[in-house]
């Protein structure tokens, strides 16, 4: 089931912005922030040029954010080595979409940014 589109308009709005200004400018070159939907979930992701081949690009899971309809809460992931993900214990779910990003953001246990 794909997310309602006046849900995936807000993340649309909250992600987009968030994405651009993350990354500073001098660094656009080798290293890019974007998000995808599939189903009830949004993926953020780093974009990068390959170690050993710097024509091609590499996406690194960075966070997930899946929406559960039947609660209208959101519930965040992180990801493994292996990129699995695995339910983020530091954060309640919350029906606030902001609320899941901003931790992301603050990253205070070092798992989305390293």
């Amino acid at each position: 089931m794909a997310l309602p589109q006046f849900i995936r308009a807000m993340v649309e709005s909250k992600l987009g912005p968030y994405c651009e200004k993350k990354i500073p400018p001098h660094a656009l070159d080798t290293v890019r922030l974007g998000f995808r939907f599939r189903g009830n979930s949004v993926t953020l992701f780093e974009e990068r040029t390959a170690f050993m081949n710097p024509d091609t690009r590499v996406d690194i899971v960075v966070a997930q954010f899946r929406f559960d309809p039947r609660t209208s809460m959101w519930t965040l992931y992180c990801a493994d080595r292996n990129s699995r993900w695995h339910d983020y214990f530091d954060l309640m779910p919350s029906r606030n979409f902001e609320d899941l990003l901003l931790e992301v953001d603050k990253d205070p246990t070092g798992i989305f940014w390293g």
